[in-house]
């Protein structure tokens, strides 16, 4: 993938998006490749200076980000949904999500940062075909020897997210949550916001919640009984999580939040990102849910 990446042309790497198309353009292609999103406009004098330079930079990265741009006087409704206060107003999308941006003119030097924390969050680095080897162990139950090829890359690189994020879930791998959590205590500040940190945390996070799940059958009765009794729906789902029935959680989270999305502090969308960030961008069931998610709040 890296070698095709490397090789896309300018016409892939930079284009012009849309309300329309906002969803295939950033949320659907950051899933393969980070994508940058600069909120512009004709009138915005800073623009005119950071949109050449941001456009310079990602150049520069040789096709390891996308740079997308949204013209606000055109395309309200996406810039309001994200909350785009001023402009420039900058986004870094990752998995789907925004996970970095900034606001105004930066230097040349900052815009490199902000690029390279983006391909760092994207997957990139030297080791990852260790990384890959590690995770092979761990799907195949040979933890073990995954937790000591994630030593082996954290000796190189102790910051690296990957091997950090695959070494909680070696801990996770034998119920050992407290341990888990630990390892997630040695992220750098800078890479809390990494999707595999995300990942294992959410992991993390839906097994507390699991161990202390309810029975399913009295969570059914009070839906009979009143289908809005959304604290009930909102704990089936804990319970068909807790079961290992991943589809029907996400089934039942998606219909409380359709029903009331602003219930709890929005606990139904949170709770399905957790899901799916647990999941990984790659599952289908995750794929399908951030799909029937994203046509509700999008609408």
């Amino acid at each position: 993938m890296e070698l095709n990446l490397a090789s896309a042309g300018t016409a892939d790497v930079i284009k012009d998006s849309s309300d329309a198309t906002f969803m295939a353009d950033v949320v659907e292609a950051s899933r393969e490749v980070p994508v940058i999103v600069d909120f512009w406009a004709p009138w915005c004098g800073p623009c005119k200076t950071l949109g050449p330079a941001l456009e310079q930079a990602v150049k520069a990265a040789k096709g390891k980000v996308r740079l997308v741009k949204v013209d606000i006087d055109q395309n309200q409704r996406i810039a309001a949904q994200l909350q785009v206060q001023s402009i420039p107003a900058v986004f870094g999308f990752v998995n789907g999500q925004p996970v970095d941006g900034f606001m105004g003119a930066q230097p040349g030097s900052k815009l490199k940062e902000f690029i390279d924390r983006l391909i760092a969050a994207g997957g990139g680095g030297g080791l990852d075909e260790a990384i890959e080897a590690a995770e092979e162990m761990l799907e195949a139950g040979a933890v073990a020897d995954a937790m000591q090829t994630f030593a082996a890359i954290l000796g190189e690189d102790e910051g690296n997210a990957a091997a950090l994020a695959g070494m909680a879930r070696c801990h996770l791998a034998v119920d050992d949550i407290d341990k888990a959590r630990g390892i997630l205590e040695m992220v750098p500040v800078n890479r809390k916001g990494d999707p595999a940190i995300v990942a294992v945390q959410a992991q993390i996070d839906l097994a507390e919640a699991a161990a202390g799940a309810g029975d399913e059958s009295e969570m059914l009765a009070a839906l009979e009984r009143d289908p809005n009794d959304h604290q009930a729906r909102f704990d089936l789902a804990t319970a068909l999580l807790a079961k290992g029935r991943t589809g029907e959680a996400v089934d039942a989270l998606l219909e409380l939040f359709r029903r009331d999305r602003e219930w709890n502090d929005a606990a139904a969308k949170e709770q399905l990102f957790k899901v799916f960030d647990s999941l990984g961008p790659k599952n289908e069931i995750a794929q399908k849910g951030r799909r029937r998610l994203s046509s509700m709040i999008f609408v």
